[in-house]
């Protein structure tokens, strides 16, 4: 039987933030979506999950929650959209499941409060800049400075070059041929109305992950569960990404799921679960 779902409207700097909960045992686990997608990333890991107690939104511009103009939609700001969701629900510790662009306000909060982290969970994500980390193309596309005044010009808002370009690169994100069309179709109904956010995050990109080597040193002292899950045929956020999280956590394993790429918890839903379940 399907787990019964809340679904809440979380106050957030004069906005609302989409949240929905579901489950009622368990330390909550909290699911972060990156970009270009949303909380709906989430739905083939879902019944998996039990009853475990879960919470899942959107970030601001993104999926049913409020879309501000002019919003300075960044990595720092996501945070705080984090932070609004816990403090609302007055969750006093969580497990922390980060994915793609939600990997550096997760960790950020998680340095923040690490007496309130269960367990951090990893899932094909990034924090600061290394070697091994390489930007998809469209991505790439976007967030290059000058490079990305010309591509927004030509995939404005609503295009039919936006369309084909973003499901040429979210296909490209799953492995499993079945769910790829069905995913990216839904994931991309919600898209246009979040180009401005993506656009914007886009923007932040490349300062996020620069600015965040100087945190380094934090992350080698947090004492806390990291569990590293990763698909490994995932070109951009690689294998090699994910061996560099388990190094520099002190307590991290780290977990390489085969037949599997940047969407782990599409391809591999059940076992992303179990490691989900068994981290904290």
């Amino acid at each position: 039987m399907a787990a019964v779902r809340e679904t809440l409207k979380v106050p957030r700097a004069g906005h609302l933030l989409h949240a929905e909960v579901t489950g009622s045992q368990g330390v909550p686990v909290v699911l972060l979506h990156g970009f270009p997608d949303n909380l709906h990333l989430y739905d083939e890991l879902m019944p998996h999950l039990g009853d475990r107690r879960v919470v899942r939104f959107d970030f601001l511009g993104w999926g049913r929650s409020d879309k501000p103009d002019g919003y300075p939609y960044t990595a720092d700001n996501m945070t705080g959209d984090l932070a609004a969701v816990i403090d609302y629900l007055g969750l006093e510790q969580v497990v922390l499941v980060a994915h793609d662009a939600s990997g550096p306000p997760a960790i950020d909060w998680a340095l923040l409060y690490p007496h309130r982290v269960a367990a951090l969970v990893l899932l094909n994500t990034y924090y600061h800049q290394t070697m091994a980390l390489r930007r998809p193309p469209a991505i790439a596309l976007y967030s290059t400075p000058l490079l990305r005044n010309a591509a927004r010009r030509l995939a404005g808002r609503g295009s039919d070059l936006a369309r084909r370009l973003y499901i040429w690169q979210v296909g490209k994100f799953i492995s499993d041929d079945q769910r790829r069309g069905p995913v990216v179709n839904l994931l991309y109904d919600s898209f246009t109305a979040a180009q401005p956010a993506f656009w914007r995050l886009n923007d932040d990109l490349l300062g996020t992950v620069l600015i965040r080597r100087r945190r380094i040193p934090d992350l080698r002292r947090f004492d806390r569960p990291v569990r590293v899950v990763f698909g490994t045929e995932d070109r951009s956020l690689n294998p090699r990404v994910a061996r560099r999280f388990a190094e520099l956590f002190p307590r991290a394993d780290l977990h390489l799921l085969p037949n599997a790429s940047h969407f782990v918890q599409v391809d591999q839903p059940e076992r992303t679960a179990e490691l989900v379940l068994s981290a904290g």
